[in-house]
């Protein structure tokens, strides 16, 4: 698919408007589904909302960052926060969020040796440095869930 006639078709569609510049794919996207960036006014995308959610999902997306693109050019209110850009969003039926995965989502498991109590975190830990809150016992990798 080429991404910049895509957002270039939404656009005509569903705004009316042209979309003048230039979207890419942006594979180091984490938590977010677009970015517009009002110095060249390009936009970003995350491939793997496209991937996982499907083109349903990745066209409301790619009206939510029209949305600022549009009140940006028109010298309106396009951040999150005002109520141009709320009122748009919700005209064009764009989504305020997107959609949320977890890739980290694997918990380790961390025990202490003395007392036997658990630890579970999200980040690794280094057993060497840290100790038991419990009994100041040494801690054990144990697995990851």
């Amino acid at each position: 698919m080429n991404l910049t006639n895509y957002v270039r078709q939404v656009s005509s569609e569903d705004f009316g408007k042209e979309f003048r510049h230039e979207a890419v794919w942006n594979t180091r996207l984490r938590s977010t589904g677009g970015r517009f960036f009002p110095k060249d006014g390009h936009l970003d995308f995350n491939f793997k909302i496209y991937e996982r959610f499907g083109l349903e999902t990745f066209r409301k997306i790619v009206r939510h960052e029209l949305c600022h693109y549009h009140l940006y050019f028109e010298k309106k209110g396009y951040r999150h926060r005002d109520q141009d850009f709320k009122n748009l969003l919700k005209k064009v039926d764009g989504l305020r969020y997107a959609p949320g995965f977890d890739d980290r989502s694997t918990v380790l498991i961390y025990q202490c040796q003395q007392c036997h109590m658990f630890y579970f975190r999200k980040k690794q830990i280094n057993p060497k440095r840290y100790c038991c809150g419990k009994c100041q016992g040494k801690l054990k990798f144990i697995r990851k869930q």
